[in-house]
């Protein structure tokens, strides 16, 4: 029979101490309003005290059922019971739990606030819809799989990153206990040729829609108002890339002055990026203005008032049976420019890339964005691309175009 009675148990719960009921079980409450039932037994000539819950939940009769089932196993069944609530705690630890954790602590050594933000995206994109709220312990190759397949061939580079990534959050579960196993091994089931398809060589560049038909296109992206169709609608007429757009905040733009300041941590060569905005754009930012979400910094926001995921773009792509790339619009532009006899670097300026001679982007400094008064060449190519793509009436032509 136990010392302790329902009354003594209710009494001790206003005064902090260590309560015995006998048989190492004991009632422990503390100072700050704490009160936990402890069984205190032997176990490989090791002290072990085990919690056995809240004495505000549990009742001192469940405290005395649980304590002798507990007894019973370590002294009877020789059973290891810590080591048994490790491994079901453990249990529950879910992948989204691990791969947040694996972030928070490595993020300080990553290269770049890019990388750091891709990292999780990626994750949150591809991995958490389907492998999130499981438990680490449980994901198998046959799970990653399955994650991977829908994106393998269609963007096998980011499939890959995906799938080196999940294994990173499976190794580091594996090191904090919450799996038996390390991650399967890329060189095994997730390698392509075995559990995964090979990926098809690219021998050419990503898939670029003919920049002739663009204008219809553009005609029935326009069908259909909503923040994925803008946001590609504004990709399309500022030649810049997915991230780039789909990051964007209003704070970035100088409506009055007409220029969109791309900040260098969402450029890929990490360089800040000013876009002159033609007349085409402008309208499609307007349209976003009457449709912004209260509270969203972002310009184009995703269900959650936060950027929209990097495949939305692709799947405004996919919804209208088009089978490009969103990057291949980029080419587009490039072609059509080429086309209609622009310069070369006002085009190479215009996409932010990097001039590959170190002489030339040693003593070329200009911007070729000139002033309000006097547009540079990149404002009249961008508003000449800007009207050929609505199909309107194409602006002065290169041979006005002076930087």
């Amino acid at each position: 029979m136990g010392k302790l009675t329902a009354v003594a148990v209710k009494a001790a719960l206003a005064n902090p101490g260590t309560y015995q009921d006998g048989d190492g079980l004991f009632l422990k409450v503390g100072k700050t309003g704490s009160a936990s039932w402890l069984l205190r037994l032997q176990q490989d000539g090791k002290r072990r005290d085990i919690g056995l819950g809240s004495a505000k939940l549990v009742t001192l009769a469940d405290a005395r059922e649980k304590a002798n089932g507990l007894r019973k196993a370590v002294k009877v069944e020789k059973r290891d019971v810590l080591t048994e609530r490790k491994d079901e705690a453990a249990a529950k630890v879910t992948f989204r739990e691990a791969a947040t954790q694996y972030h928070s602590e490595n993020e300080a050594g990553w290269k770049s606030d890019v990388y750091t933000r891709q990292w999780r995206a990626s994750l949150e994109n591809y991995a958490f819809p389907k492998l999130g709220d499981m438990p680490t312990g449980s994901i198998t190759a046959a799970d990653i799989i399955a994650v991977l397949t829908p994106i393998w061939q269609e963007i096998p580079e980011t499939a890959r990153q995906v799938r080196n990534r999940i294994c990173a959050v499976l190794d580091y579960a594996h090191a904090k206990g919450w799996r038996s196993s390390e991650a399967p091994s890329g060189n095994s089931s997730l390698k392509a040729g075995r559990g995964l398809p090979r990926q098809v060589k690219q021998t050419q560049n990503r898939k670029a829609m003919p920049y002739v038909a663009i204008p219809s296109f553009m005609t029935a992206l326009r069908r259909k108002p909503s923040f994925g169709r803008f946001a590609l609608d504004l990709l399309i007429l500022t030649g810049t890339r997915s991230q780039e757009v789909r990051l964007a905040t209003w704070e970035e733009f100088d409506l009055d002055e007409r220029l969109w300041t791309i900040p260098a941590e969402h450029m890929k060569r990490s360089k800040a990026h000013v876009v002159p905005l033609s007349e085409a754009a402008m309208a499609v930012l307007a349209k976003a203005d009457a449709l912004r979400v209260e509270g969203a910094e972002v310009v184009f926001s995703g269900a959650t008032g936060k950027a929209m995921s990097d495949m939305t773009l692709l799947k405004v792509l996919r919804d209208m049976q088009e089978p490009f790339h969103v990057h291949g619009f980029r080419s587009a532009f490039t072609d059509w420019a080429a086309n209609e006899g622009y310069p070369d670097a006002v085009v190479e300026a215009a996409l932010a890339h990097k001039t590959p001679d170190a002489v030339q982007a040693a003593y070329r400094r200009t911007t070729y964005l000139g002033t309000k008064e006097k547009p540079g060449a990149r404002v009249k190519l961008m508003e000449a691309w800007g009207a050929y793509c609505s199909g309107t009436a194409i602006p002065d032509g290169p041979s006005d175009a002076a930087g």
